[in-house]
This record gives C-alpha cells, sequence and structure tokens, in this order.
C-alpha cells in the first residue's frame, strides 16, 4: 500500500450485488463516480434482475457486469464479485447507499493507522432528508478518532484480500439473505483479524431496499428464520446463549452511543426513524 500527499493509495475492487430497485442502482452508481476514483475496479453482480437492471448496466461503462440467469442470494452474489475481484482491498456495499467526498480514502486511511482487516465506515440509515455533504463533512470532521473495535456493517466494508483467502467467502448456505454477514465477520474475529467501525468515513444507506422486496414475496418470507436457524446451528448455539449475546451486545453498542453522541455529536451509526433522528 501506497502512500502520496498523504493519501493511502492501494488497488481497490468494490463489488454490489443486485436484484431490481434499479433506481437505487442509478443514484449508488451516480455517487461512486462522484467519489471514487476512475481506477477503481468496480464489479456489479445481478441476481436475474426484472426491471431492466441489466439493459441499463450494459450502457454504462467502465464496470464488470455478471448478470445471473438465476437468484443466487445475497452471499453467492457476493462471492461471485469477490472471486472475480482483482484489488488488494475489496469492498462489499450494498446499491441503496450513497457515497461521500473521501469516504472511500477513510476506510484506506484507518485501515493502516489503526491496522485493521475489515473496515466499515459510519452510517445514516434512512430517508435523504439532509445536506449529505455537508453533514458527511461535519460528522467525519468530529469522529475522525472514533472507532467501534471487533465490529463491522454488511451495509458496507471494505476487507483485506488476505480475510478471503485465509476464512473463505460468504456460506452459501444462507438462502437469499440476512446472517450470511455475520457468519463472515465472525469467522474473521475467529481467525484472529482486527475489524472496526470508523468515524473518518460516512456513506448513507436508504435502509434494506431489496430485502425488504424480496422478503416480500411469499417463496421466500421465511428466509430469515431458516438463516437464523442455520447460523445457531452452525456454530452451536442455544436459545439462552442467544439471548445473552443479543442482551450483551445491545449493552455495549447503546454505550458507544452514548459516549460518541455526548462527546461528538453524533454517533457511527444513525437512523432517521419515525420522524426522528435515532443515535444507535
Amino acid at each position: 500500500m501506497g502512500q502520496s500527499d498523504g493519501r493511502i493509495t492501494a488497488p481497490v475492487s468494490i463489488v454490489i450485488p443486485l436484484y431490481n430497485q434499479l433506481e437505487y442502482t442509478r443514484g449508488c452508481l451516480d455517487s461512486l463516480r462522484r467519489t471514487t476514483a476512475a481506477d477503481v475496479e468496480l464489479i456489479l453482480v445481478d441476481n436475474a434482475s426484472s426491471d431492466g437492471t441489466v439493459d441499463y448496466l450494459q450502457t454504462v461503462p467502465d464496470l464488470v457486469l455478471i448478470a445471473n440467469r438465476e437468484n443466487r442470494g445475497f452471499a453467492g452474489a457476493c462471492n461471485q464479485g469477490i472471486l472475480a475481484a482483482s484489488g488488494e482491498w475489496i469492498v462489499v456495499m450494498n446499491n441503496d447507499v450513497v457515497l461521500s467526498h473521501g469516504w472511500l480514502q477513510g476506510l484506506l486511511s484507518a485501515a493502516v493507522e489503526r491496522q485493521l482487516d475489515m473496515v466499515s465506515p459510519a452510517i445514516r440509515e434512512g430517508d435523504l432528508n439532509y445536506d449529505l455533504e455537508p453533514y458527511a463533512e461535519e460528522l467525519t470532521g468530529r469522529m475522525k478518532s472514533v472507532i467501534r473495535s471487533s465490529t463491522v456493517n454488511g451495509i458496507c466494508f471494505m476487507a483485506h484480500r488476505r480475510v478471503f483467502e485465509a476464512i473463505g467467502v460468504f456460506d452459501e448456505n444462507f438462502r437469499i439473505g440476512q446472517y450470511e454477514d455475520k457468519d463472515l465477520f465472525l469467522r474473521a474475529r475467529r481467525a484472529g483479524f482486527r475489524l472496526g467501525t470508523v468515524g473518518t468515513s460516512f456513506i448513507h444507506h436508504f435502509g434494506s431496499i431489496t430485502q425488504k422486496a424480496v422478503g416480500a414475496r411469499r417463496e421466500t418470507r421465511d428466509y430469515a428464520l431458516a438463516n437464523k436457524a442455520y447460523f445457531s446451528r452452525k456454530w452451536h448455539l442455544p436459545w439462552w446463549k442467544r439471548l445473552s449475546e443479543r442482551i450483551w451486545n445491545r449493552l455495549k453498542n447503546r454505550l458507544h452511543s452514548l459516549r460518541e453522541k455526548r462527546r461528538y455529536g453524533h454517533t457511527l451509526m444513525e437512523k432517521w426513524v419515525d420522524g426522528q433522528l435515532r443515535y444507535e
């Protein structure tokens, strides 16, 4: 990884799995073009969309398109992109996000300075009812030293290639989506890799747009429960252990959010819900 004029440089690939939601994909690509260097490899994996997504992407220059004839789910699509990627660092992100200037440089800088193997940005979720760039500049300016160690977010994360080489890619036994990211991050932590969510980078997330659309279909509405059961079996987690872990994580996140809000006026995870901003 090189450094020039204070900027961290490294070969980066960005992988985005898709299933319909063309307008969100357009917005995501527009923000990527505005905020990301031209030499970043962009790989989009479409899971048999029916809304013209593939036709549109075939007109977009400077990207790699993998078009599946059937829906391989989030894990399968991500794996196709990861295995096709050439970058030293690989970003996996949802298509319903909008990026702010400096988001990628913020992740790279934090990874180097904090010696992280996997890293996620600060995220605000919900309606885009604010001015993104000034908000991002204020938040990252105040929170540039903040990190939540040992945690990253499946909405958007960047991992060094060595992570996938050591632990493998997503487990495709998780159908459609959900829990496959939790499983990957747990494997990374147990393998000794360093994870962190940092305040040097900021993005906006509209909020599980594709998952909500897929989950509304009758034939797939039970996938979340099936994935949860598979995760519990795989990691030998009885109900009482799952409950204690959930309580501990909620307490830990609550302590993080209280401290961050008090000291910086923001938190690394914010959500606009029912007309108000929640700090999480």
